[in-house]
C-alpha cells in the first residue's frame, strides 16, 4: 500500500445479547410435555391437525434447544484460533432451525394428504381442549422472550415463532369448532394443509435469511449507499474504497473500510467519534478504520 498508511481499530458497543437461559429452559420444558400431551391425544382421536402441530411443536422444542445453545456458545470469550469468538454460531443455528421445519413440512404434509383422500372420524371437543392448551403454553412462551425481541435478531425469531404456534393453535380450535358443528371430517386434514403452509412460509423466510448471513451479504436494515455517504462526507476523506459489511452473527454487525484523507492522520479521537456514529447511527458495532493519505494506483473501489 505504501508510507502513511494507519490501521485503527475501534469497537463501539457490542450489542451483547442477553442471558435468556431461564426463558429457554421454560420453554423447552413446556414445549417438550405439551408435544407428548398434543401428539398422543392427536392419535386418539384421529386428528390430523393435532398431530401436524404437535409436529409443528416438535420443531419448535429443537429449534429452542439450538438457538440455546448458539446463544450460550455467542457468549464464549475469542480464542486464537476462533479471534472472533462463536458468534457466528448464531447464524448456524438459523439455517438448521430451517432445515428442520422444511423435514417437519414434508411428513406432515405426506401423512395429512393421504388423510384428506381417506378421511376418517374426529372429535372435535379433543381437538378444542388440547389445541387450547396450545395457546396458552406457546403464549406463555412467546411472552418469556418478549423483552428481547427489539434489540436482539435471534430472540425476535424465538418471540415471533411462538406467536406464530399461537395463532395455529387457534387455528386448530377454530377447525374443532366448525367439525362439531358441521360433522365434516375433510376440516381436519384441510386445516392441517394450512398449518403445513404457515410453517412452509416462515421456513422459507428463515432460510432465506440465515442463507444470506452465511454469505456474509450486508445486513437488511443497514443501507449501503447510506453509510458509503456517512464515510465520504466526514472531514478531510475525500474518497472511500474498500468498504465492506456483514454480519458477526444474528445480532453483530462488522465494518471495514479505507478512508483517503490527503491531510494526513486525523488521530484517535476522529477514528473513535466515526465508531461511534457507526454504531449510533447503522448499529454496527465493530468497525475497523484504515486511514490512507493518498489515493494508491491499484485502488479500483475508490468513491
Amino acid at each position: 500500500m505504501g508510507a502513511g498508511h494507519n490501521h485503527n481499530h475501534d469497537h463501539g458497543s457490542d450489542h451483547a445479547p442477553h442471558d435468556y437461559g431461564a426463558a429457554f429452559a421454560i420453554g423447552v420444558l413446556l414445549n417438550s410435555v405439551f408435544v407428548l400431551i398434543e401428539a398422543g391425544f392427536g392419535l386418539w382421536s384421529g386428528s390430523m391437525a393435532l398431530v401436524a402441530d404437535a409436529g409443528h411443536n416438535l420443531s419448535d422444542v429443537l429449534s429452542l434447544l439450538i438457538a440455546w445453545g448458539a446463544a450460550y456458545m455467542s457468549q464464549l470469550p475469542a480464542n486464537s484460533r476462533y479471534t472472533y469468538g462463536y458468534k457466528s454460531s448464531s447464524i448456524l443455528a438459523a439455517l438448521a432451525n430451517a432445515g428442520l421445519l422444511l423435514v417437519a413440512v414434508g411428513a406432515i404434509l405426506f401423512e395429512t394428504i393421504d388423510r384428506l383422500f381417506d378421511p376418517a372420524p374426529v372429535e372435535g371437543t379433543v381437538m378444542i381442549w388440547v389445541a387450547g392448551v396450545g395457546i396458552v403454553i406457546n403464549g406463555a412462551t412467546a411472552l418469556l422472550f418478549a423483552s428481547g425481541r427489539k434489540t436482539d435478531l435471534n430472540i425476535r425469531g424465538a418471540f415471533l415463532h411462538m406467536a406464530a404456534d399461537a395463532l395455529v393453535s387457534l387455528g386448530v380450535v377454530g377447525a374443532g369448532i366448525a367439525i362439531l358443528m358441521t360433522g365434516e371430517t375433510w376440516i381436519d386434514p384441510l386445516t392441517s394443509l394450512i398449518i403445513v403452509a404457515v410453517i412452509a412460509f416462515g421456513s422459507w423466510s428463515l432460510l432465506r435469511d440465515s442463507v444470506k448471513m452465511g454469505l456474509l451479504a450486508v445486513p437488511d436494515a443497514i443501507d449501503e449507499a447510506e453509510v458509503r455517504a456517512f464515510l465520504s462526507g466526514l472531514t478531510g476523506v475525500t474518497a472511500v474504497h474498500d468498504l465492506h459489511i456483514w454480519p458477526m452473527s444474528t445480532t453483530e454487525t462488522a465494518l471495514t473500510a479505507h478512508l483517503v484523507m490527503p491531510g494526513g492522520y486525523p488521530g484517535g479521537p476522529f477514528l473513535r467519534e466515526v465508531a461511534h456514529e457507526l454504531d449510533h447511527r447503522f448499529h454496527i458495532g465493530h468497525a475497523t478504520i484504515q486511514v490512507e493519505t493518498g489515493v494508491d494506483e491499484d485502488c479500483v473501489d475508490c468513491a
